[in-house]
């Protein structure tokens, strides 16, 4: 019993170095965020403070990086951690332009969007072609490019945090946890840039602990890191990239939009709930 407590308190203790290195590695490029000109190297920066939080612990615990679930895991896997964040994110701008929040884009706005990706250089496209090759491309090659950034992230927060938060939570306290320590980190982000902080720090808090859950089965199931850094790219790039430019706004429901908006936290919240029946279902 005895070996049984002490473990647990030096897992606990682990983990709140490993939280206290992300707060001190983050801190200094959300001050240059908020004071700074707001530049992608920023963000590119802190995105891959939970990869180097996670290594400085390993290497204070005397584990070695290798320990980590560097291995590739089932294919299935990675493609169900493709196809579930694409779904979702297609559904919600479904919702939306079913509901009136905002329509569906006009042949203008698809051939402007067309002009932003480049994609008159070599003749003229219809808007179906445009929408077409945008949407493969954006897909695969803008995938590839974010999971360079969602990779630092993940190797923290999927490859290391959660397991061992797994040696003295249940899967339900892990995604809860894990997820609400995701979307604080978050928070001062969304101070710069909110336009309605409590709505949207409500929202995002719903989406991140939503998406939370779903990450954490994939990572246990396949016992690898890597279907987590495809999911978190694949959800970005389609709800940032790829719906938004399919998408007209309509003036006064700009709060239903977007990754902090109102049905993307609804559309995730019911993902995030049947991965949560779904684990419990298989005692992961």
């Amino acid at each position: 019993m005895s070996n049984s407590i002490e473990s647990k308190k030096q897992t606990w203790i682990t983990i709140f170095i490993f939280l206290g290195l992300v707060i001190a590695l983050t801190s200094p490029f959300h001050y240059a965020i908020v004071n700074l000109y707001p530049s992608r190297i920023y963000v590119g920066a802190i995105m891959w403070c939970p990869a180097i939080a996670a290594f400085i612990t390993l290497k204070i615990k005397g584990r070695k990086i290798s320990s980590l679930p560097w291995n590739w895991g089932n294919w299935k896997y990675i493609r169900w951690s493709y196809f579930v964040p694409a779904l979702y994110g297609v559904i919600t701008y479904i919702l939306i332009w079913i509901f009136g929040f905002g329509s569906l884009a006009n042949e203008e706005a698809i051939i402007e969007w067309g002009k932003e990706l480049g994609l008159f250089g070599i003749g003229t496209l219809n808007p179906t072609a445009i929408t077409i090759i945008a949407i493969i491309l954006l897909g695969t090659v803008e995938v590839i490019r974010a999971s360079a950034t969602t990779l630092g992230e993940e190797i923290g927060w999927r490859g290391f945090f959660i397991y061992e938060l797994r040696k003295v939570l249940s899967f339900t306290g892990v995604a809860i946890f894990s997820g609400l320590i995701w979307s604080f980190w978050h928070w001062p982000l969304l101070v710069y840039y909110s336009n309605n902080v409590l709505l949207e720090f409500t929202t995002f808090t719903i989406v991140i602990v939503s998406m939370s859950f779903i990450m954490t089965y994939y990572t246990f199931k396949s016992k690898s890191l890597w279907p987590a850094v495809i999911f978190h790219a694949v959800s970005n790039v389609y709800i940032q990239k790829i719906m938004p430019p399919l998408t007209i706004k309509v003036e006064g429901t700009e709060y239903w939009l977007g990754e902090n908006g109102i049905m993307f936290a609804i559309v995730t919240f019911v993902f995030g709930l049947y991965f949560w029946r779904k684990a419990v279902k298989e005692n992961l």
